[in-house]
């Protein structure tokens, strides 16, 4: 018969059986919605790029150093600033303790420097903090490194952002006014650029990295000229304001406190150190030696500037108070207190404001790129976390790009999650930083010092063993150094908003370990049960049947090219006239597959096919029963609503039952997106016939 004729061609046809996968997922709507996303992927983040191609998108130096200094150069542009804020409330007067305090945190810098310098020949795999605290430590104390350090990345994220946010929202109101969109709208075109893959944001973020590089060593330079050779006394607009002291009676174990806490504010400069042992995979071979050195070049560059910030702040008088208009004593009504760089860009460039403004500029550019740290440091810890089993495993593969898509659009999600709750706010943000990379500093301090006295145990050589303790020494040290910030930042910030971070530090470590449960779990569930090599006995093949159509014919035709040992098709009564339509309607058709009528008195569907299909096991507990479904294929997402949802339901149910096989059938209809995209010309129907068309 015709019918019969073109189910064989049909069989014949392997893309009638396949079609486009069934399924509300996998519609031809959700192909047309998948290639509308592909183009717009594409012109966005570029061509993707081969898994060979790998070498080719790894960092030179050059690159490097703006890919992973851009934290730690926007830390060194407001650390010196919270040094001030911080001693402004016992008056000016302690201000002479602001290149004492930056010696201290230059000196912290530099053995943390040193430290990492060491991290990254001892382990050049990418894990940092993480593996150095794991191996040394243990997992508990590597898997808190990996958490405090996924919550750092997505504050650095959302601290950079906002404060770029306020830093031009200060010369444009649209942005102060639109503070969360803007920084969201930020978050946004970084994630965008740091998916086309590391080589291409590290040349995106090189300009304006080195711009602020050498705007601020130009400025710098400049003003101490001025100063020491040409003797201009150069006076910042602050320098005439007194400065009323929040609290002017700090003496003892007072005084010293304020001291400290103005010493861990500046450790803020110290953020975005440890990224670059993060991010060694990233490097062009040799891989440590890279990275060592683009470390060295970024403590060297941080420390300068730092210091130059600091001493030529000093020197031009600026006076910063942390409530201007409560302390600025002979300030001008309305004055607006503009940022420590600002006022000393100002003084320097006086005259010249070209000078002043290009350093407003690249200080707004650095401080937005500051997250494309978090960016590159970010991913890799989540692909190593991940590699553990610690993480979804989502987050170990590479995208397009050869980029850890996966993680930072994670990061970005959770930053942008953080800056939409706090409002944008840097001065609530702040609270909860530096908690996380402080906490990493410690563990991983303590892992390197372990480290070195395993490896003292067995060295015999002389020269050798002198480098190990001197390294030693240098890890005690920062341990010490990192240690003693790390207890005066919970103690002055805990109650100010540190005790949230440490809330999610603790949440992200308690779901790390879950995940870790599960896989563990499942690999030991599948691991143990071992394969008896019993083949099933036969197999029993059932078809559903709502209607005698063309899908039930293919599905038929199907379950018949499968050769099963019993195959028979069923139809739930759950409209006495219908069904009887079907079956007179199947008997007077020459289908030789029997069709049998499950009675469902309360009109359901899913249930009466379950109970049939477990009374076929019980009957036959060696049997493997598979249920092929019949399903359209359509072109709108309305019409998926129209149709498939009882075979949705009924295959989420199968799923669950052992020894069943659910096999879906497609049958695309005339909507479906396929037929709309093929560029041909053909009758109706004709592809769902098995006929080629010819090409126009």
């Amino acid at each position: 018969m015709p019918g019969r004729k073109s189910n064989r061609d049909r069989d014949r046809n392997p893309d009638t059986l396949v079609g486009e996968g069934p399924g509300f997922l996998r519609t031809a709507y959700a192909l047309a919605v998948s290639k509308l996303s592909t183009a717009t992927k594409r012109l966005l983040l570029g061509r993707p790029f081969r898994s060979d191609k790998l070498g080719h998108t790894l960092l030179p130096k050059r690159i490097a150093l703006p890919v992973f200094a851009s934290d730690a150069m926007s830390s060194v542009a407001y650390a010196p600033e919270e040094i001030f804020l911080v001693l402004s409330v016992a008056g000016i007067s302690a201000y002479a303790y602001t290149p004492w305090i930056g010696l201290a945190v230059a000196a912290v810098m530099a053995v943390v420097v040193a430290s990492y310098r060491q991290n990254v020949h001892a382990y050049p795999s990418g894990g940092g903090d993480y593996e150095v605290a794991t191996v040394n430590l243990g997992p508990t104390a590597g898997l808190t490194v990996g958490s405090a350090l996924l919550v750092d990345y997505v504050l650095t994220v959302a601290v950079s952002i906002s404060s770029a946010a306020s830093n031009i929202g200060s010369a444009v109101p649209f942005v102060a006014q639109h503070k969360v969109l803007f920084a969201v709208a930020a978050i946004v075109l970084l994630t965008a650029i740091n998916l086309r893959g590391i080589r291409e944001s590290g040349a995106a973020f090189a300009i304006p990295t080195y711009a602020f590089i050498a705007g601020m060593a130009l400025m710098l330079l400049w003003g101490f000229v001025q100063i020491y050779v040409f003797g201009d006394d150069l006076r910042a607009e602050s320098a005439g304001f007194q400065l009323e002291a929040e609290d002017s009676h700090l003496y003892g174990i007072a005084f010293a406190f304020l001291i400290a806490r103005a010493f861990s504010s500046g450790c803020a400069a110290l953020t975005g150190v440890e990224a670059i042992s993060n991010g060694v995979p990233a490097f062009q071979k040799p891989k440590s030696r890279n990275a060592a050195t683009t470390l060295l070049l970024l403590g060297s560059i941080a420390i300068v500037l730092l210091m130059g910030i600091i001493i030529l702040a000093q020197k031009i008088g600026i006076v910063y108070a942390h409530s201007p208009a409560e302390q600025l004593i002979g300030a001008p009504a309305g004055y607006h207190q503009k940022t420590l760089i600002a006022q000393i860009a100002e003084t320097v460039f006086g005259g010249f404001p070209i000078g002043f403004y290009f350093i407003a500029i690249v200080t707004a550019l650095i401080l937005v790129l500051a997250a494309n740290t978090a960016f590159n440091g970010f991913p890799v810890l989540g692909s190593i976390l991940a590699q553990d089993r610690y993480l979804p495993r989502q987050l170990h593969t590479r995208g397009d790009r050869l980029a850890f898509s996966n993680g930072i659009l994670f990061l970005s999600g959770a930053a942008i999650a953080f800056v939409v709750l706090f409002g944008a706010e840097v001065t609530k943000l702040i609270q909860l930083y530096i908690v996380g990379v402080f906490v990493s500093f410690v563990l991983s301090q303590t892992g390197m010092i372990r480290h070195w006295t395993r490896h003292l145990k067995s060295e015999n050589d002389p020269a050798s063993r002198r480098r190990m303790q001197r390294s030693r020494v240098i890890n005690s040290i920062g341990l010490v150094m990192t240690g003693a910030v790390l207890i005066i930042v919970l103690i002055t910030k805990f109650a100010a908003g540190a005790w949230i971070a440490i809330v999610a530090m603790v949440a992200i470590f308690v779901v790390m370990k879950m995940i870790r449960k599960h896989y563990d779990s499942v690999a030991r569930e599948l691991e143990e049960q071992e394969w008896d090599g019993v083949l099933p006995s036969r197999t029993h093949s059932i078809v559903l049947v709502s209607k005698l159509h063309m899908p039930t014919m293919r599905a038929l035709a199907y379950a018949r090219a499968t050769r099963p040992d019993t195959l028979e098709a069923i139809t739930v009564n759950v409209d006495e006239p219908d069904t009887r339509a079907l079956v007179r309607q199947w008997e007077k058709s020459d289908i030789a597959v029997p069709l049998k009528v499950i009675e469902s008195p309360y009109r359901e569907i899913t249930k009466p096919v379950l109970d049939y299909v477990r009374r076929v096991r019980k009957d036959s507990p060696r049997d493997v029963v598979t249920v092929f479904i019949p399903e359209y294929v359509v072109g709108h997402w309305w019409e998926q609503i129209l149709h498939n949802q009882s075979a949705l339901r009924l295959k989420s149910r199968l799923l669950f039952q052992p020894g069943v096989m659910v096999t879906s059938v497609p049958w695309q209809l005339n909507s479906s997106e396929k037929a709309k995209t093929l560029n041909i010309e053909y009758t109706a129907g004709a592809s769902r016939r098995g006929y080629e068309p010819d090409d126009k």
